[in-house]
């Protein structure tokens, strides 16, 4: 089994202003004559890590992240009564990718992308085919309806029936036929009290069902308060718009990636971003290679998904 590579720092780092009043954090590690690749973390709302840098050979890869707009160390934060959701979606963020794609003097670079990663890796490289290398996707996620009935409307508690209490506490019991609505109320309420806690249950009910196994350390860093408002304000406001895409349009449009060469990794027991959909994908997709990981949930750094991960760019790492 691979694991990720020796811990690195950034050789570059800085704040671009992409417009709308939003100054997006980003970082490069590794060669700076190494391939160059872009990591997309997942949420809406979550953020990168030090290790997300581990996941490239840095001695061949040239590693950009970036914190999507309004969280990580982007600014203003979502977690901040006075930040405008409006100016955050879908394609603002695919913008932002090809404004910092340019910033950076990149003509073309392999994207990454897990969970929510995965539909914004989608939405760039089927608006920009031109500027992929590769695609590597992880935890497929599209924001098709039945998607996100499964996780938050009811169809997950089959597996998760004590958890799901604690998802569905904070909302009144009038409200619960239609919980994202039901939590996009609790979630723009200026009170503390009435929007701290819904964030807290949401980012709970995440954190502690995307592992195979529980891990409480994760579910820690997900109930952070500042973070829990930002991620689940952010997630929230993206599942409300269905990500601002047409009926199955990232699915529907996956033969523009036909001379991409792609890596689909997935979970067999994800509850989070079940397998149905990186099937569908890659029967809309078939020129990607499709690697099920028999024993692994939804987490990138789960043993079986983490050694496909690192296996699909270090072959990548000299094309």
């Amino acid at each position: 089994m691979r694991s990720l590579y020796p811990e690195i720092e950034p050789y570059d780092s800085g704040m671009l202003d992409v417009g709308d009043g939003q100054q997006v954090y980003w970082e490069v590690s590794g060669d700076p004559d190494g391939k160059p690749v872009v990591f997309l973390h997942g949420g809406p709302g979550g953020g990168t890590t030090p290790s997300h840098r581990r996941l490239f050979d840095p001695e061949r890869y040239r590693i950009v992240l970036f914190d999507q707009r309004m969280c990580g160390r982007s600014l203003p934060h979502a977690s901040e009564p006075e930040a405008d959701l409006a100016v955050n979606t879908t394609w603002h963020l695919v913008e932002d990718m090809e404004r910092l794609r340019e910033h950076l003097g990149i003509e073309r670079w392999q994207v990454f992308g897990g969970s929510w990663g995965s539909a914004l890796g989608l939405a760039y490289a089927e608006t920009h085919p031109e500027r992929v290398t590769e695609l590597i996707l992880r935890g497929i996620f599209t924001l098709r309806p039945q998607e996100l009935d499964w996780f938050y409307e009811g169809g997950a508690a089959a597996l998760f029936p004590d958890l799901w209490e604690g998802f569905i506490e904070p909302v009144p019991a009038e409200e619960r036929g239609h919980l994202v609505r039901a939590y996009s109320r609790l979630l723009a309420d200026p009170d503390p009290a009435v929007h701290g806690p819904a964030a807290v249950a949401w980012s709970r009910w995440e954190s502690s069902t995307i592992t195979l196994l529980p891990r409480p350390e994760v579910v820690a860093t997900f109930t952070e308060e500042k973070y829990a408002v930002a991620f689940a304000r952010i997630e929230n406001h993206y599942f409300v718009n269905g990500g601002w895409f047409e009926p199955e349009q990232l699915i529907r449009d996956a033969g523009r990636l036909a001379d991409i060469p792609g890596v689909i990794v997935q979970g067999r027991y994800d509850a989070c971003t079940p397998p149905m959909t990186a099937w569908d994908l890659h029967r809309a997709w078939p020129e990607a290679e499709l690697r099920m990981i028999p024993d692994a949930g939804h987490a990138y750094d789960e043993p079986g998904i983490l050694d496909a991960l690192i296996e699909a760019t270090d072959r990548f790492a000299d094309r």
